[in-house]
């Protein structure tokens, strides 16, 4: 017995790889079986299918009848170079979180079997932090220079002060925050912990005073354009070129967003709940970072050598040892500032654009990885430096290295002036991503559809990168320790 036209044409759509002269022997026959035969009704000459239970049984008898072909068109394997990355992989993703969970529970009860916990009691909280007060001090006072930014762009406005005036004021301005709190963590003894808060806080500062003063002069010299009507036709939006106001610069630092604009799309509401359960999830990965840290991190770091100065297979040994280790509180770190904090602030403030981070874990290339693992720095680049570049002529290749600097120097900064050492190992990390940059991208194109820039990528960052880096500070900051009290 022939199906009905209603299964058979949906069993044609299913498989369109179906040879169509099958189609036209079985047309007919399904016509003329389309009456009681086939479990339908009539109703005026017109045909009703049949219910779905009994067309699906249709569906299977015909699909799986001797003469029904089984192989009808070119299929890969899902494992095939050519089909592994249009496959889902969800499953295999389970199972590496299964196989993690537990063979990292396994190495967690051997070490505390093995050593005890190790977590010092002084760890969140000690009489050390009681002395970083200038550093909270200067913390605070931070407040001062967007207040002096705002005022900077009034006067300007209202053309109380010239042009170049005004620039000058900014560039002092958002000079004197970042070299302020170095000069305290410089000649204040206080914990490394501290003065890194501290620089960050700083840096985040100075990157949104530059946004707001470039902003700010593009504002006006788009509102000079539009008074000597050389704009018309442009599509220029009233709420985009409007002056700062106290709201807006208060708004602006508070937000988790480095690039200033007048306003911001939000939300309509605050959701309580769910801003209480991502602070306790916060805390409970914050907890964790702090386990890894102290029970695995300082005993393998105490335990070895200078990588640059001891023997080069202890040297390996101890970077694959911390490998893994430095991985978990990276990714945690990423997860607990970048998808918890930053969402919880962006909630607090209804800020609407919340893509802080996009999927650079399947970055192919290390250019596409610095493009999506932090949307805010990336977007503040792109807007203040890397078009600017070449807006003024210089070459695609320049502006990168530009943005490359100006990113070694934040970092070196941010994590050379607590450890008052100048050695430049953070500045040589980042610019070491340029060669890294090219290499990626090589490979990328020679090996299509690959992800060899992703391995290289997790190997350079993660299994070689951050460790030797633990490596390299932690000693230098112990010998300089060590000559201190002597």
């Amino acid at each position: 017995m022939a199906p009905p036209p209603s299964v058979a044409a949906a069993h044609d759509r299913a498989d369109p790889g179906a040879d169509p002269s099958l189609r036209l022997r079985r047309a007919p026959a399904a016509e003329a079986d389309a009456g009681d035969s086939s479990g339908g009704r009539r109703e005026n000459g017109v045909p009703h299918p049949p219910p779905p239970q009994q067309q699906q049984l249709l569906h299977e008898m015909f699909c799986y009848r001797a003469s029904a072909p089984a192989h009808r068109r070119v299929k890969e394997s899902p494992l095939s170079s050519d089909a592994i990355f249009r496959q889902s992989h969800a499953g295999l993703l389970n199972l590496c979180i299964v196989v993690l969970i537990a063979v990292n529970s396994r190495l967690i009860i051997e070490n505390l079997m093995k050593y005890g916990l190790l977590i010092r009691a002084g760890f969140w909280f000690s009489a050390r932090s009681l002395g970083d007060w200038p550093l909270l001090m200067c913390c605070l006072t931070l407040a001062v220079f967007p207040l002096a930014a705002l005022m900077t762009e009034k006067l300007a406005q209202r053309k109380h002060i010239r042009e170049h005036v005004a620039i000058l004021l900014h560039i002092i301005i958002t000079t004197v925050v970042l070299f302020y709190p170095a000069v305290v963590i410089l000649k204040c003894e206080s914990a490394v912990l501290s003065g890194f808060l501290l620089m960050f806080i700083a840096s985040i500062t100075w990157l949104k005073l530059v946004s707001f003063a470039h902003t700010s002069y593009d504002i006006r010299v788009l509102s000079k354009s539009i008074e000597k009507g050389s704009t018309q036709g442009s599509s220029i939006d009233e709420e985009d070129i409007k002056g700062p106001t106290i709201n807006s610069v208060v708004y602006f630092m508070l937000a988790p967003t480095l690039c200033y604009q007048p306003s911001y799309p939000r939300t309509a509401f605050i959701r309580k709940g769910w801003v209480t359960r991502q602070l306790i999830i916060c805390l409970v990965f914050t907890g964790l970072m702090g386990f890894i840290i102290e029970q695995y991190i300082n005993p393998i770091v105490q335990n070895s050598k200078h990588p640059l100065k001891g023997n080069f297979l202890d040297a390996i040994e101890r970077v694959l040892k911390l490998s893994v280790p430095t991985l978990y509180v990276w990714l945690c770190m990423f997860y607990c500032f970048f998808h918890l904090w930053l969402n919880i602030l962006a909630e607090l403030l209804r800020f609407g654009d919340r893509e802080f981070y996009k999927d650079w874990w399947n970055a192919k290339t290390v250019e596409e990885y610095w493009r999506m693992w932090n949307m805010p720095v990336h977007k503040w680049i792109v807007r203040h430096i890397y078009f600017p570049c070449i807006r003024i002529g210089l070459s695609k290749g320049f502006a990168i290295l530009i943005s490359f600097l100006v990113s070694a120097v934040l970092h070196e900064v941010c994590i050379a002036v607590p450890c008052h050492i100048f050695k430049l190992w953070a500045f040589s990390g980042i610019m070491f991503q340029i060669p890294l940059l090219f290499l990626t991208k090589y490979l990328q194109d020679k090996f299509k559809n690959t992800m060899v820039g992703n391995m290289i990528f997790w190997f350079f960052f993660s299994i070689v990168g951050q460790p030797m880096c633990v490596l390299l500070y932690y000693h230098d900051v112990m010998n300089r320790q060590s000559q201190t009290n002597r």
